[in-house]
């Protein structure tokens, strides 16, 4: 029966454990044994006690610390290297391709991001749905709901992400049964799940964050790592923001919530990103603008800054080789045209390098918003938000230019830039370049920038023009076309799953 469950979360994970992939650091086990065994009675037991469930709830938050290369690692390559923010920084055959389009369904990268999605979709399931069973006093229903609402705007979070980059996808709510010969015609669906459509993904998505408002646990200013209501709020502003649900006043609405409870921007933008000197310490934790973030410390640091860049906290720790997500030319203009130089030596640093990808060694240029290995990774920022507001303002019906000129002139004289002219402020089209291109400087390195391409239907005229214009960008394989919105689908799921199809174009 143990071996039973572990091979259910695998199923619905479609995942064969064959391997570790090279950048795994201190991978969490599949599941714990110690949680899952039969009663007296026969009956299965999945979670023993209290104690159980909240260990589980604990390897649930340590995905935010421990797995990053999904959520994070690959999330910044996807979203900067396969816009104009960035090119892939090394030459490694798992990266190139998105930076020059020629992603296929044998990428390394996008079949990880596939399993590690549906492996953290079944952690939540399993506390989802077992949790009541529990026998044990001391689990009082309030804390049942708490930690229910907890694992839903998790599995929310990830199925968005997933959704964002594939489109549709198997949307798994529950754990598969026994497979016996009695059964095998009923639980095959669970064992190989059909893809749903993008717009039912996203309909999940949003049914699991509206029931975790109400249990959830409210916003600690304290303690920005939980999966606070907050979270399920900002969430959903940017689920109604992407084309499927789309609901600009739902946008608005979420957006002001999150400033009714106490979120805004931080006076100084360098406290964001920023490194206390000589410790190399993060400057500022649970700020007033980190909506959900993970944390690390001295003797648990984060493995992910020697990927993009150098670790402040050990200057010389493997900078011998070539770093993903190297900043473009592109991107470098648009700070030294705005002369935001704020946010351009926040977003980006110089180091004397060992090659020479994309520039002289002798200044070659690094993503600087992870610099150290106790830098906090900030997963949603208020000024995210606040601009997709704007965003919204601007693209509703009976649009509210004004309103989204405050917001974006409130994001630009914190970094001490001018605010919009007259003119632009007058234009809904101009409105919409400012909102854009604000959105691009703010949160350069935060994987943002190839969502706003994909929501707003600019991928095609802007990264179809960037590689004339760049000149350090690899050449273009596949131009984009509307069927680039979309991600392939990892080869190895079609050959394992006969219900799941690839996207077109690929």
């Amino acid at each position: 029966m143990k071996r039973n469950l572990i091979y259910q979360l695998a199923a619905l994970a479609i995942v064969v454990l064959l391997g570790s992939c090279s950048l795994d650091k201190d991978p969490i086990d599949t599941f714990s044994e110690v949680t899952e065994g039969v009663s007296e009675t026969g009956e299965k037991v999945v979670f023993k006690d209290r104690a159980a469930v909240e260990a589980h709830m604990l390897t649930i938050y340590n995905q935010m610390r421990d797995r990053q290369e999904h959520w994070y690692l690959d999330v910044l390559l996807i979203a900067e290297s396969h816009s104009d923010n960035a090119y892939a920084g090394t030459t490694g055959a798992e990266v190139v391709p998105f930076e020059n389009n020629s992603i296929e369904g044998s990428n390394s990268v996008v079949e990880r991001d596939w399993k590690r999605y549906m492996e953290d979709i079944a952690r939540a399931n399993i506390l989802i749905q077992y949790i009541d069973s529990v026998q044990d006093n001391t689990l009082t229903e309030a804390i049942r709901r708490r930690m229910k609402a907890e694992a839903k705007i998790f599995r929310g979070m990830v199925m968005f992400d997933m959704v964002r980059l594939f489109g549709d996808i198997p949307v798994v709510t529950t754990i598969a049964g026994d497979i016996t010969s009695e059964t095998i015609k009923d639980v095959y669906k669970d064992y190989f799940p059909e893809q749903k459509t993008e717009k039912e993904a996203y309909q999940q998505i949003e049914k699991d964050l509206l029931e975790a408002l109400v249990d959830a646990p409210a916003n600690d200013n304290a303690n920005k790592t939980r999966f606070s209501k907050s979270v399920a709020k900002a969430l959903l502003a940017k689920v109604y923001a992407e084309k499927p649900l789309r609901d600009y006043n739902k946008v608005i609405q979420y957006a002001d919530e999150l400033a009714a409870d106490g979120f805004d921007l931080e006076a100084d933008f360098t406290d964001l990103f920023g490194v206390v000197e000589g410790t190399a310490d993060a400057k500022k934790r649970n700020s007033k603008e980190s909506i959900l973030e993970a944390q690390f410390f001295v003797g648990n640091g984060n493995w992910v800054t020697w990927m993009f860049g150098r670790d402040l906290s050990n200057y010389n720790n493997a900078f011998d080789w070539a770093k993903w997500v190297t900043p473009s030319r592109d991107l470098i203009k648009a700070f030294t045209n705005e002369a935001d130089q704020i946010r351009y030596t926040e977003s980006i640093v110089y180091y004397e390098a060992k090659w020479s990808n994309y520039y002289p060694s002798n200044n070659y240029p690094f993503m600087y918003k992870t610099r150290s290995a106790y830098s906090n990774i900030i997963k949603f920022r208020y000024a995210d938000l606040l601009l997709l507001k704007a965003e919204a303002l601007i693209q509703k019906d009976g649009p509210n230019l004004a309103a989204a000129a405050d917001i974006i002139d409130k994001v630009r004289t914190r970094v001490k830039l001018p605010r919009l002219s007259s003119a632009t402020k007058a234009s809904k089209d101009a409105m919409l370049d400012a909102l854009m291109k604000e959105r691009r400087l703010e949160l350069a390195f935060e994987g943002q920038r190839w969502f706003d391409l994909v929501r707003n239907n600019k991928v095609e005229a802007v990264m179809n023009a960037v590689f004339a214009k760049d000149s350090g960008r690899k050449a273009q394989v596949y131009q984009f076309s509307e069927n680039s919105y979309r991600l392939p689908i990892p080869q190895a799921i079609i050959d394992q799953n006969p219900n799941i199809k690839q996207n077109l174009g690929y």
